[in-house]
Formats: C-alpha cells, structure tokens, sequence
C-alpha cells in the first residue's frame, strides 16, 4: 500500500517595508536588487512573491540572489506586473510617468513547466538540480485565480480513453497547484490530476495523469486508456501503509491544450 498525503500551503511571514531609497540609487541597482527592494516594501517574503506571481519558488530565489542575469521568457514582465510597477523600471530603473501599474484584466499569466507525465516511467530526482524552470504565458484561471500555474506535457498513451476528451500524447495540461486549493477543492469523484509518486527514498519520481475514484476507507487514480498495461494507484486510508512508495496530488488539471503543427 501506498503512503499518500497533500501538503499544507506554505506559511506566510511578514517582512517590516524597509528604509526608502532615493530613485538615483534604485537606478544604479541591478534589476533583482530593485525586485528584492520592492518585495521588501510591499511585506511580502519570498514564498508569497513565487505564488502572486505563479514563478517557481526555486526561480525566484536564484533571482533574488542575482545568480540569473536575463530571466527567460516573460518572467521580467511578470514580475513587473505583480509588483505593480512598469516593466522599465525593474528592468532598467528608469521610472514611467503615471506611477504603479495595475494589471489588466484577462491578461496572460505565467506558468512554471514543470515537466513530463508519463505513466509506469520513473526518473532519477536530481536533488541539485539547479535548472531554472522555463516559464510560459497562459490564460489566468478564473476559478482559482491566486493559485500557482504548473505545466506538464503529457507522453504515453494513460489516458486516450478519457471521456468526454481523452488527453493524448503530446498533449499539454494546464494545472493549478493542488496545495493551493486543496481547501476549497476537496478531492472528489471524477477529478483529473497529476500525481506524483517517489520510491527508492525519494532518488526517483514518476509524474502521471489520473482521474479520482473515491472509495471508502481508500482513494483510487485510474488511467483511462485502451492499453490494458496502465494499473491504478491504490492509496489505502491508513497512516501506517507504507511499501515504500509515496503519493501525492501536485496538480488539479484545469485545461487541455494541444498546438496543431503546420
């Protein structure tokens, strides 16, 4: 039997504004030292930056530690947005006429890749892995709209059989983080999620798509696929189960996208 918990949301902490700084001096700054100013003023510590914002924790400590130069994608901008100042003063320090911006509705959001969901493939977790996560604009959700973005593409054939829409190989799932909403999106029949499972203590991880059976005394992820070697996740409701394995739901699938090629 599996060992399967949620993890709690990460505790927020509050950080005092600091003492102000003349705009001469923001200027001569680097960009992640006008970031971590910012932050600073606004009482945020570094857990809340990653989550307004939907980048990788990871990432934006690497960030605040001035250990990445140009962020890739549109991280910059991102976080120019959820600081609500313009884009050429956290990158450039030079200030724009009309002060802090407000960010627009139906605007993109940033989405951390995380990686690849493929059922039965277990990968070795490199636990100094200093990779920074790439970064993608995707639509806001509006059901969870504080809620962190994780992307996953999806190999293997797990659940070519899901109804109404199976999710295909090649297919890219638009998640929100299940620690972010697992208060007010209790697991139930039905749901589509990422699950993660570790064996060998931790050294290897499997990421797979499944769908929620609840049952009592016992939670059930089931792959739908016409391929009779996908097995499901039996997570039996006792704290003590434990084979060696670990499980748990990372992500609360929320949009399926797939780009046509020409």
């Amino acid at each position: 039997m599996n060992q399967y918990w949620i993890l709690n949301p990460t505790t927020r902490q509050t950080i005092s504004k600091p003492e102000n700084i003349s705009e001469s001096m923001m200027r001569t700054m680097s960009w992640w030292k006008r970031l971590d100013e910012r932050r600073k003023e606004l009482g945020w510590n570094k857990a809340e930056l990653a989550r307004r914002s939907g980048i990788p924790y990871d990432n934006i400590n690497k960030y605040l530690r001035g250990e990445i130069e140009q962020p890739r994608g549109d991280a910059l901008e991102t976080l120019a947005r959820t600081i609500k100042r313009p884009l050429l003063w956290l990158r450039d320090g030079i200030e724009v006429e009309g002060g802090e911006l407000v960010p627009a509705p139906g605007r993109l959001v940033a989405g951390a890749l995380v990686g690849k969901a493929e059922a039965g493939t277990f990968r070795e977790v490199d636990a100094f892995d200093q990779a920074e996560r790439e970064v993608i604009a995707v639509p806001p959700d509006e059901r969870f709209p504080n809620a962190r973005i994780l992307v996953f593409d999806v190999a293997g054939d797990s659940m070519n059989d899901l109804r109404p829409r199976p999710i295909l190989d090649g297919d890219r799932l638009i998640c929100v983080a299940y620690e972010d909403v697992a208060h007010e999106a209790v697991l139930r029949d039905g749901m589509v999620v990422v699950v993660e499972r570790t064996r060998d203590g931790g050294q290897t991880r499997e990421w797979s798509v499944k769908q929620v059976e609840i049952y009592q005394g016992r939670t059930e992820f089931h792959p739908r696929s016409t391929n009779p070697k996908h097995k499901p996740i039996v997570v039996e409701r006792d704290v003590f189960a434990d084979e060696g394995s670990q499980v748990e739901v990372v992500g609360l699938v929320r949009r399926v996208q797939n780009d046509l090629p020409f």
